[in-house]
């Protein structure tokens, strides 16, 4: 009779299973398939997911390794379980058109047709369009879920969504809904007054009109895109040098432009291996946005590539919380728009530069309250077992935002695994890495050669340790929601 398999050899089928995955993943992103090669990955699986292999990881001694380990196992099964449901999910959607002017937006298209191409008369067309869409659509995401919610309890006995989450990342997520709701509370006097200003300005509307289309406009930022440098992309990666850091001589990296026509314009960072090899891919749309993104996603991608080769295999390829990963993305993309980037890499006049530093500043706030909006309407959804209604969310997200949501849109407005408080804490572990820059390498750290020393030093820790562990271990300050709200404050009643 064989013997059970040992740690070893769980974790090296774990991680083969993870590598073909992720190949699988990437070369559907580009358009290439993938639904078929996930599927031929996980017809060879069955020895590995098997009850056996759970036994024998709840068996071995309760570490980080085997922690990691059971939910890499579960997160397997997961996929591999509803693999049929979300292939049919993504059809239907890849399909799914708004009719605007005679023309097809599709799902993956609104976000980049509402930053760049379309007036707003043809957004609130698109409103009315998505509704019948997401209605029609609506049976297909929640079956998708009610599936997951089955299996998470038939076979791992887990009570609710809450509680998988809850001991898969070690969030005390209830804490943290009373947490988000103070933090909502503390920003909402200078927020609204200042997104009410920017909406009068730029829609000439109040801002209890404008939607959430809108929003994607607005924030989009495209009113400075006149000043934006008429020069290629991926030389305005120019304070990376700085840095001792040049993107064509990391062979690890992989920085893939992908055509007008590409089926998907979001823009994504693959790291198929850790350190080996990490692809960026991403649609140009022009403009400052272009720049953003392409920071946000090197933050991941350089984390990545400078991360040790020597740390095990579990604590390169396998975390169970992407907040310190999203946390690195935030810190690069605040460089770009910030006055100092701009007047002295972008050439920006000065005083224009602080104007696009404001609305910057309001667009993230913006932006975490959305998130956090979010995080409270998913918490509820799934701590009353509700989720076929999205009054609430709609509810929430107008209450915090000012802008009109469709309850219709709230199952495609859902992340797994509440990845709206990953971003909140990221956004928080930003001004902790921010303050830690400051310290060592000065204010104008963005500038100083010593800086990507530190930040080779701390990348090359990899997923070691999870974002409040690894805060603690390098002696930065600890998630603090102050330092934010504090700045935010600063520069928007200046």
């Amino acid at each position: 009779m064989k013997s059970e398999p040992d740690l070893s050899e769980i974790e090296r089928g774990l991680y083969e299973l993870t590598l073909g995955w992720r190949r699988a993943s990437l070369d559907q992103w580009r358009g290439d398939g993938g639904a078929v090669q996930m599927s031929e990955c996980y017809g060879r699986s069955g020895a590995l997911l098997a009850p056996q292999t759970l036994e024998t990881l709840d068996g071995a001694p309760a570490d980080r390794r085997t922690h990691r380990l059971r939910h890499c196992f579960i997160d397997h099964f997961l996929q591999r379980e509803l693999l049929a449901s979300d292939v049919e999910l993504r059809t239907w959607i890849h399909g799914a058109a708004a009719q605007v002017d005679g023309r097809n937006i599709y799902f993956r298209q609104i976000i980049p047709w509402c930053q760049k191409q379309s007036t707003r008369a043809q957004r609130q067309v698109l409103q009315k369009e998505t509704r019948a869409l997401c209605r029609f659509l609506t049976p297909f995401a929640r079956q998708y879920w009610e599936n997951l919610l089955e299996i998470l309890s038939s076979e791992f006995g887990y009570p609710d969504y809450i509680a998988y989450c809850t001991e898969k990342k070690h969030i005390d997520y209830r804490l943290w809904y009373d947490r988000v709701k103070q933090m909502l509370a503390e920003t909402q006097d200078f927020y609204f007054d200042g997104m009410e200003r920017w909406c009068r300005e730029r829609f000439d509307i109040p801002l209890e009109e404008a939607t959430r289309f809108d929003a994607i406009h607005l924030l989009a930022m495209t009113a400075y895109d006149a000043c934006f440098p008429r020069r290629p992309l991926i030389e305005q990666a120019a304070p990376l040098h700085r840095w001792g850091i040049d993107l064509e001589a990391l062979p690890a990296l992989y920085i893939e432009l992908l055509p007008q026509e590409s089926r998907t314009a979001q823009a994504m960072c693959f790291v198929l291996q850790t350190p080996q090899e990490i692809h960026i891919l991403m649609r140009p749309q022009g403009g400052w946005i272009d720049l953003e993104t392409l920071f946000h996603e090197l933050g991941h991608g350089l984390s990545a590539a400078f991360t040790s080769a020597d740390l095990p295999v579990t604590d390169r390829e396998m975390t169970t919380g992407c907040s310190l990963s999203e946390a690195w993305a935030f810190l690069l993309q605040g460089c770009v728009l910030s006055p100092s980037f701009l007047t002295e890499f972008a050439g920006v006049e000065a005083g224009l530069a602080d104007e696009m530093d404001r609305r910057r500043q309001l667009r993230n706030l913006s932006l975490f309250r959305r998130y956090g909006a979010k995080f409270l309407a998913e918490y509820e959804m799934f701590a009353s077992g509700d989720l076929s209604s999205g009054e609430r969310y709609a509810e929430l997200m107008r209450r915090h935002t000012g802008f009109y949501y469709q309850p219709d849109g709230h199952l495609f407005d859902l992340v797994p695994e509440f990845y709206a408080l990953d971003y909140l804490m990221a956004w928080m572990a930003e001004a902790s890495l921010n303050a830690g820059l400051q310290e060592t390498a000065g204010d104008d750290w963005l500038f100083a050669e010593k800086t990507g020393d530190i930040l080779r030093g701390w990348w090359s820790q990899g997923n070691r340790r999870e974002l409040p562990d690894f805060l603690a271990a390098n002696r930065l300050p600890s998630l603090a929601f102050r330092r934010l709200s504090a700045g935010w404050r600063k520069r928007l009643l200046m």
